[in-house]
């Protein structure tokens, strides 16, 4: 490989991000609100489901503990 091959093709800086930032924002502006509250809704039932299966697994546990089973305990 070229040592030109690096110059032009290294990781993006500042400026390109911010050239790539203005032109998603002129083509989906008007679209990103929508976009960004299906995002946040998704990322809350994603956290309720992690949490609903945590309390099952803590259910169980406690289950399992009461029975006369003895388990390590799971770290959290």
């Amino acid at each position: 490989m070229s040592p030109l091959f690096g110059l032009f093709f290294g990781p993006p800086g500042l400026p390109e991000l911010l050239i790539v930032g203005v032109i998603v924002l002129l083509l989906f502006g008007n679209r990103l609100p929508s976009v960004m509250r299906s995002l946040g809704k998704g990322i809350t039932e994603f956290k309720k489901g992690v949490s609903g299966i945590e309390d099952e697994v803590e259910k169980s546990s406690k289950i399992e503990d009461s029975s006369g089973k003895q388990e390590e305990p799971v770290a959290k």
